[in-house]
């Protein structure tokens, strides 16, 4: 009998190539979210339910009285909604994996690789302390009603559609135009970008995995790379040669505070990760995409339809005033 997978949510850069590879291991795959979503339509082979998650009686009503071998959880992000999640879900599954977050982990961390018991604690970051708070809600009704809880953390993990730098596609677009380009730092920080069906094809691994009940994986690529690289990496796919102005993240921060949890909580700092225990529980998994195979997936989907290629004006702005007051500090 095929196991059968509820995901929650599903359409998501990570969650849609989870579902892809659970249809392709042979698994019944459901999906359930409010069907908001068109970039990433749900495979044929998937059942797709109609609720929102936030609607509890509307959940209920739609899954009635069926039962799934595992619960995929990818929209659960504050104590609150885990809480939910534990109370709709915990008695009709007999595995429910909570999506946390790599960003959880110690920042700055104190040694590297991260590993799984690398402490939790970031306090940059408003998402990632509520992460941290869902886990420790989620482990202490594991170990106290015996929830069968699995944990996984994703870190930067990328689609095509998915520009990994700091202000998307208006960064490629400035290389093509020749323009200088910022990157936080001196560029040199250590970082890991995963493409979404590495992180996949090991999650697929995890489900329906009594081994992995009442534990925490993190899944990553083993590729490391600088910001630098990445820059350079995307300019080359783009077909251009990156100009780029080095500038403190906590500059950039003060001028732009949208961006001032994900880098001073976040890519700021190097985050290099072990996964042997991911690979202990999936033999023979490792990641098999590097970046500069996904840089040039990225570029092509984008370069297919001009709708695509968005240009944010007032960031694109903010560069050139930034590029221009550290020429005058510099100068």
């Amino acid at each position: 009998m095929s196991l059968r997978v509820l995901f929650i949510g599903g359409t998501g850069v990570i969650s849609s190539a989870c579902v892809d590879a659970a249809v392709a291991a042979g698994m019944d795959v459901t999906m359930i979210n409010r069907g908001t979503s068109s970039a990433r339509p749900a495979p044929d082979a998937a059942e797709v339910l109609r609720a929102d998650i936030r609607d509890a009686g509307a959940v209920r009503r739609t899954l009635g009285g069926r039962h799934f071998d595992a619960v995929a959880d990818f929209l659960a992000y504050t104590p609150e909604q885990a809480q939910a999640s534990v109370e709709a879900f915990g008695d009709r599954t007999g595995q429910y994996l909570f999506i946390g977050s790599a960003s959880a982990y110690q920042t700055p961390p104190q040694r590297l690789p991260i590993v799984e018991s690398t402490p939790l604690r970031n306090p940059m970051s408003q998402y990632s302390r509520d992460k941290i708070a869902c886990e420790r809600l989620l482990i202490d009704a594991h170990r106290t009603s015996g929830l069968p809880v699995t944990i996984v953390r994703p870190s930067h993990t990328y689609d095509r559609t998915h520009v990994p730098l700091m202000s998307g596609w208006t960064d490629v677009d400035r290389m093509r135009r020749g323009h200088e380009v910022v990157v936080h730092g001196d560029g040199t920080s250590l970082w890991t970008l995963t493409h979404h069906t590495d992180f996949a094809t090991a999650f697929t691994g995890l489900l329906g995995n009594p081994l992995a009940i009442g534990d925490s994986f993190h899944i990553t690529s083993d590729e490391v790379l600088s910001w630098n690289q990445i820059y350079e990496l995307m300019g080359s796919a783009a077909g251009a040669t990156p100009r780029l102005v080095h500038v403190p993240s906590k500059t950039i921060a003060a001028v732009e505070p949208d961006l001032s949890a994900p880098l001073l909580g976040d890519r700021t700092h190097s985050m290099v990760f072990d996964n042997t225990k991911i690979k202990r529980l999936v033999p023979g998994w490792t990641a098999r995409v590097p970046f500069a195979v996904g840089a040039r997936e990225i570029v092509a989907w984008h370069d297919a339809d001009p709708r695509r290629r968005t240009v944010d004006r007032a960031a694109d702005d903010l560069w050139d005033d930034l590029i221009a007051a550290m020429a005058k500090v510099v100068g």
